[in-house]
């Protein structure tokens, strides 16, 4: 029987690719993914639709969301993986708060290779440079304390098997 649950967190500005390594995360350990966007509330789609950045009211409710949802799976026993924005220190102290052993991969990039892979996408509810800027300007990047950082100029899968070697070294110390 499991004992322990895996909670990850895959967080970088909008555009590093949370969805797409953190789905191939969760595949390769059986975990769930959740993608945080998708409970952001009404209001604040509206509002990032309209192009005007999100400020820390407006993502209170969002992170409590997403820190209930790490307690959920925890007392399930089930392994998750979310991605999030979690742009400052403070919010990923709160999913911390609901998932102790949260291990966060910070996915991280030039202004460059996000505006040209946001160009890329028709389908999400956050565009144009100034809503990337606002991100960057709010983005408080974690350490090495605090976070493994990975590339996105490199392929997924690497920065997911790196990503998994990494966080099996540390439990095994």
């Amino acid at each position: 029987m499991k004992t322990t649950a895996k909670s990850l967190l895959v967080m970088g500005v909008s555009g590093s690719g949370k969805s797409h390594i953190g789905r191939q995360l969760a595949a390769s350990l059986g975990a769930t993914f959740i993608d945080g966007d998708d409970h952001h509330g009404p209001d604040n789609i509206a509002k990032m639709s309209r192009g005007e950045p999100l400020n820390d009211d407006d993502r209170a409710a969002w992170l409590a969301t997403l820190a209930d949802l790490y307690r959920q799976y925890r007392d399930q026993g089930r392994d998750l993986v979310i991605g999030c924005s979690a742009l400052k220190r403070r919010y990923r102290d709160q999913l911390r708060e609901a998932a102790p052993d949260l291990a966060i991969l910070y996915l991280a990039g030039s202004r460059e290779v996000l505006l040209e892979r946001l160009g890329s996408r028709d389908d999400h509810f956050f565009a144009g440079a100034h809503m990337l800027d606002s991100q960057l300007a709010t983005l408080e990047p974690p350490g090495e304390d605090e976070a493994v950082l990975a590339d996105i100029r490199r392929p997924p899968q690497a920065i997911v098997e790196d990503f998994l070697a990494t966080i099996s070294r540390e439990a095994s110390d």
